[in-house]
C-alpha cells in the first residue's frame, strides 16, 4: 500500500517549501519499469519478426468475416496517413520532456522519469500481449488494390490493438495528469485532457484512414493508453490514505508485476 512519507531515495529532490504530489518506491518501482520494459522489447521483437505470409493465405481472407463496423475499412490505404501516424508515434515518446521546463517539475526528475518509463513500459507490455493473442489481420490485407508484397509482411497479423494510439494517449495523458498533479492551483484543467484527447483521436483517424488498424482497434487501443497513462501516476499519489476508502499500489511477486487493490467499506 502507498505511503503519504517522502521517499528517502529522492529527498534531495525536496526542500521544506517543496512536497512532491507523488511517492516512488524504488523497491518496487524500478524492477517493475525493468520488467515491463524489458518485455516490451521482447515483445516488440516477437511481433515485427513473425514470418512472411503466404499468398494464398492472404487470398483466403474472406471481409465478409469482419463485424459491420470495421467492414468498410478494409478498402482504406494511405501511405501519407501512415508516415504521419508515424511522426505521432515517434514524436510522443519524447514529449514528456517538456515537464521539465516546469520548475516544480524539474525537482522531481528522476523521480517522474522512472514513473513515465514504468508507465510506458506498461503500455508496451499491454500491447504486445494482445497483439500476439488476437493475431487479427490489418484491414490492407483484405484490400486487392494493396500490393501483395505489402499484404504478405509479417506485421500484417498485428492489427488488435492499434498500438500506436495506445502508445500516444499513454504519452499525452501522462503529461495532462503529472501537470495537473503538481499544479493543483491550476485552473481549467480540462484544457490539458482536451489536447490530449486530440492528439489521441488524430492518431487514431490516421491509423484508420491508412488501412493499418480498424475501428475496434484503435477504438481499445486509446481506451488502454488514456487508462494507464492516467492511472499509473495517479496510482501513485501522495494521499491520506487513512480516509481512503479505495487504494491501489503495485506490488510484485516471483518477478510477476500487478497491482494490488483493497476496498474499505463503511466508517
Amino acid at each position: 500500500m502507498a505511503s503519504a512519507q517522502p521517499d528517502s531515495s529522492f529527498k534531495k529532490f525536496d526542500s521544506a517549501e517543496y512536497s512532491s504530489p507523488y511517492h516512488i518506491k524504488p523497491g518496487i518501482d524500478i524492477p517493475i519499469a525493468i520488467i515491463t520494459d524489458g518485455y516490451s522489447i521482447y515483445g516488440m521483437s516477437q511481433i515485427y519478426g513473425r514470418p512472411v505470409q503466404s499468398e494464398a493465405a492472404i487470398l483466403a481472407l474472406d471481409k465478409s468475416n469482419i463485424n459491420k463496423l470495421d467492414r468498410p475499412i478494409t478498402s482504406n490505404y494511405s501511405l501519407k496517413a501512415k508516415n504521419l501516424s508515424d511522426k505521432f508515434f515517434y514524436g510522443s515518446m519524447p514529449m514528456p520532456l517538456i515537464l521539465m521546463l516546469d520548475k516544480k517539475m524539474r525537482k522531481d526528475g528522476l523521480k517522474l522519469g522512472l514513473l513515465y518509463l514504468e508507465t510506458m513500459g506498461i503500455t508496451g507490455m499491454l500491447y504486445t500481449s494482445a497483439v500476439m493473442l488476437a493475431d487479427r489481420y490489418r484491414p490492407y490485407a483484405y484490400n486487392p488494390e494493396v500490393p501483395m508484397s505489402v499484404r504478405t509482411r509479417g506485421g500484417v497479423r498485428n492489427s488488435f490493438y492499434a498500438g500506436h494510439v495506445a502508445l500516444v494517449g499513454t504519452s499525452v495523458f501522462f503529461m495532462a495528469k503529472t501537470y495537473a498533479d503538481y499544479h493543483p492551483e491550476m485552473r481549467n484543467k480540462w484544457i490539458l485532457y482536451t489536447i490530449a484527447s486530440g492528439a489521441t483521436a488524430t492518431t487514431a483517424y490516421l491509423r484508420v484512414k491508412a488501412g493499418q488498424h480498424f475501428i475496434s482497434d484503435v477504438a481499445v487501443g486509446a481506451a488502454m493508453g488514456t487508462l494507464v497513462g492516467v492511472l499509473v501516476p495517479h496510482l501513485h499519489k501522495n494521499k491520506n490514505l487513512a480516509d481512503a476508502r479505495l487504494s491501489i499500489s503495485p506490488v510484485m511477486v516471483n518477478e510477476s508485476a500487478g497491482f494490488h487493490a483493497k476496498l474499505r467499506l463503511g466508517r
